[in-house]
């Protein structure tokens, strides 16, 4: 019977599939042997049953996006322009600034004096790329990364900016990347969800993350990202409740699920067995979770490397930390939020706070990987969402200027997971405000990034509402330059 459903069109929905193999979770789960996308939301077309994920063979087999949340600045971190120290206080050029959309805190500055980073730069590695002071961790592992100099993005605040890199759109209710992975390709461990979220907190100006950041949007609820908390039980509700054993446990999740059983057998809705799944997840959880969490076996070598805040839960080292362990079992994304570089006033003493909370972690990060054997498989992220003027916002006083936002140019690096190391790649104008060299937009960054782990980004859709949606929407191309 199954060879003939198949061979009818392959345009059934669920119903009429569930209906022709009776229904229940023995026919549920032989649908999804299968049709694999069946209970992936929306209606399995040809393309989604013939076009198996991964579409060709993945460099990286996992995902650790550092972002760094509020923009830090690309001139005090990576972007070397020593022609901004020379011309300290000087009028930025209109023929430079070009009319560019400014935010409400620059739009009535009646100047736009220019400013050179406090911090001094060097050169690192082979590949002479030019650091930061504040940075040393981050530069003796240069040769392992690839610096791009050359992003760019559409929005000008926080919000949009953020939500555009994490779901190609600046707008909500989009998946997130973790998400559309987790749809894509599923988690390597089942006791542990395929997308995992860290929240930490820095020193300098922050902004809001909110949970639409890792969203699953449109797609099954069994997608959204978990997060993980600082607290106690790192993830929440997953202890039994007091006087109920786990055999106690297991017997209501069956119960639960019986119960669920006989609604998706009356309206086979999708969110059901969604649910029924996100029970079994957290059951599963229940044990590999604070094994996880537990650090207590990681030698004091490893400690050392990531610092003794690795030792303080919620820290940036950590989450780094734990960001590793999490991504060593098979977890597909892990996503850490970093919040603190917003800094329109005081930079110099901001950008010294955030730079020593993430400078160690973060090398210690891709050393800790490499020397495992991992590191090759797994791409590491670390950027913002936007990058900082040139020009100061307020009064230029040694110790105390500051940057706004600024969308056309700024830095990021890569690491691992089939990006070529040790290249500097793209190149911005001697003021770094104009992209001079191989611009990347986000939805090339992200196109790359689905293109490392296997997909080709205009394949993985999903249609909603009567429209194929994808990570990129509409646009993106990948820098093949990047890739190993």
């Amino acid at each position: 019977m199954e060879k003939e459903i198949l061979e009818q069109g392959l345009n059934l929905n669920r119903r009429k599939f569930l209906s022709r193999l009776s229904l229940g979770v023995g026919s549920a789960a032989l649908g999804s042997l299968l049709i694999p996308d069946l209970f992936k939301g929306g209606n399995p077309s040809e393309d989604a049953i013939m076009d198996a994920l991964p579409h060709f063979a993945p460099k990286a087999k996992r995902v650790i996006y550092l972002f760094q949340n509020g923009a830090p600045s690309q001139l005090e971190t990576f972007d070397y322009k020593p022609l901004l120290n020379k011309n300290i206080g000087q009028e930025l050029p209109e023929s430079i600034r070009g009319g560019q959309r400014l935010t409400g805190m620059t739009a009535d500055q009646k100047s736009f004096p220019l400013v050179g980073s406090y911090f001094p730069f060097q050169q690192y590695g082979e590949s002479r790329a030019w650091i930061s002071s504040i940075f040393p961790h981050t530069a003796s592992v240069v040769d392992d990364i690839c610096i791009v100099k050359s992003m760019h993005t559409e929005a000008i605040n926080h919000d949009p900016a953020l939500t555009f890199f994490q779901t190609g759109a600046q707008v909500g209710n989009r998946p997130s990347m973790g998400s559309w992975l987790s749809y894509g390709l599923g988690s390597e461990n089942s006791n542990l969800p395929a997308f995992c979220v860290l929240l930490s907190r820095g020193k300098g100006n922050g902004q809001g993350v909110y949970s639409k950041l890792w969203s699953n949007g449109f797609l099954d609820a069994t997608h959204q990202g978990v997060q993980f908390s600082n607290s106690e039980d790192p993830v929440l509700y997953l202890k039994d409740p007091k006087s109920m054993n786990r055999d106690e446990r297991r017997k209501m999740i069956d119960q639960i699920a019986a119960i669920n059983d006989l609604s998706f057998k009356e309206f086979n809705d999708p969110q059901i067995s969604a649910k029924v799944q996100q029970y079994e997840m957290a059951y599963r959880m229940q044990t590999a979770v604070p094994e996880m969490t537990d650090i207590s076996k990681e030698p004091d070598s490893v400690i050392k490397m990531y610092g003794p805040d690795c030792l303080v839960p919620g820290t940036y080292a950590a989450n780094c930390l734990l960001a590793r362990k999490l991504s060593e079992s098979g977890v597909r994304f892990v996503q850490l939020y970093h919040q603190g570089w917003d800094a329109h006033g005081d930079l110099p003493n901001q950008m010294i706070g955030q730079a020593k909370d993430v400078d160690q972690a973060s090398a210690a990060l891709i050393t800790d990987l490499k020397q495992r054997g991992l590191l090759d498989e797994t791409l590491v992220i670390w950027g913002g969402e936007f990058g900082r003027t040139n020009y100061c916002q307020g009064k230029i006083l040694p110790e105390n200027y500051g940057r706004d936002h600024h969308p056309r140019a700024f830095s990021i690096w890569m690491a691992g997971g089939g990006v070529k190391p040790g290249i500097v790649y793209g190149e911005t104008d001697e003021f770094g405000y104009n992209i001079v060299e191989n611009p990347v937009h986000v939805h090339d960054f992200q196109a790359t990034i689905l293109n490392l782990m296997g997909i080709d980004h205009e394949r993985l859709t999903f249609k909603h509402l009567g429209r194929r949606y994808r990570l990129t929407d509409v646009s993106g191309k990948v820098i093949k330059d990047l890739i190993a």
